[in-house]
């Protein structure tokens, strides 16, 4: 009777040690801490942990890495992390590596993020603090999203308006009238039409001046050849030789158109004596007709030649330098 009590001592006491070592184990493991490796610690500071709590997951590159062992408020504004680390992830973590405080899913537990940077950089050792990547949480994401909501409904209020007044308006009358189309569709053909016009007298005028300064056609013999012009300049020095003769033989034939005149009126001299014979007054009068006609035609001519392009130059430079004369008379007679 006694070993049978002693028995169910042992076995009951047995059956308890089991039980907390399993107890043990399962909280052990619920921390994700290895019982026969050997961790290491890590150090981070955060400024906000947006609800980061002990035991929450560390996670490397979105691995499994480790747990949240410690959280210490150094100040009002900086919060220190104490993460314990699997010593075979240490190989991989260096030290320009960055922490972030993230979420598991969309709305799971808090975990930390730890993200390898490019770069060479040694390996991490025992309680090193590594840059800490401050997130937006879930708080700030929502409200930055009802923000743009109310942006949004703005906006929709306003190109309501917008699109209200344009319905209302004129240029919408005017964009729905076909016949502002067609019309618009006949002066856009116009202008194209217009335009093509204007390219080929461009294309035209450029023949034209390329065979102007090749020498082709009459412009171009009169532009480029020397010995023309050489013979335009003496015609122009002879036309104003003739010019000046046909000037003094028009002031001639008025003196003498006077000494007739004085001669007639008092019956003398031999005009009087030829005058009195009908032929050859007759004779004289076709004779002075003749030379008014050809008085008139030479100063049509000249006329004519003073409105040529090719001697418009010539007589507009005599007409300056006649200018130029009578101002020096004028000032001359202003000295005296």
């Amino acid at each position: 009777m006694g070993n049978q009590k002693v028995n169910n001592i042992k076995l009951g006491a047995f059956v308890l040690s089991g039980l907390v070592l399993m107890i043990f184990a399962f909280f052990i493991i619920g921390k994700n801490n290895n019982i026969f490796g050997n961790d290491f610690k890590l150090k981070v500071r955060f400024s906000n942990l947006n609800g980061l709590t002990k035991g929450n997951n560390v996670l490397f590159s979105g691995l499994q890495a480790g747990t949240v062992k410690e959280i210490e408020l150094i100040n009002d504004s900086t919060i220190e992390v104490i993460m314990q680390i699997n010593s075979k992830v240490k190989s991989f973590i260096h030290k320009n590596a960055v922490a972030a405080v993230g979420t598991e899913g969309l709305m799971g537990n808090k975990v930390v993020n730890i993200s390898p940077v490019k770069g060479t950089s040694q390996k991490v050792e025992e309680g090193d603090l590594l840059q800490a990547k401050n997130m937006a949480n879930m708080d700030e994401i929502i409200e930055k999203l009802a923000q743009t909501n109310n942006n949004v409904a703005n906006i929709s209020e306003v190109l309501k308006g917008t699109v209200l007044r344009i319905d209302s308006s004129a240029i919408l009358k005017l964009i729905n009238d076909e016949s502002i189309g067609i019309s618009l569709k006949s002066s856009l053909e116009n202008i194209y039409k217009m335009t093509l016009n204007a390219n080929k007298m461009t294309i035209g005028l450029n023949h034209l001046v390329n065979d102007i300064r090749k020498g082709k056609g009459t412009a171009g013999l009169l532009l480029t050849d020397t010995l023309m012009a050489g013979t335009l300049k003496d015609a122009v020095v002879q036309i104003r030789a003739a010019s000046v003769n046909a000037n003094s033989m028009t002031i001639q034939l008025n003196t003498m158109v006077k000494d007739l005149n004085h001669d007639l009126t008092n019956g003398k001299g031999t005009v009087n004596t030829l005058l009195k014979d009908s032929l050859m007054a007759k004779n004289i009068s076709l004779t002075m007709e003749n030379l008014q006609k050809g008085t008139d035609g030479f100063n049509q001519n000249m006329e004519a030649l003073k409105h040529n392009f090719l001697f418009r130059g010539y007589f507009r430079k005599l007409d300056l330098q006649k200018k130029k004369e009578q101002e020096e008379m004028l000032k001359a007679a202003q000295q005296r």
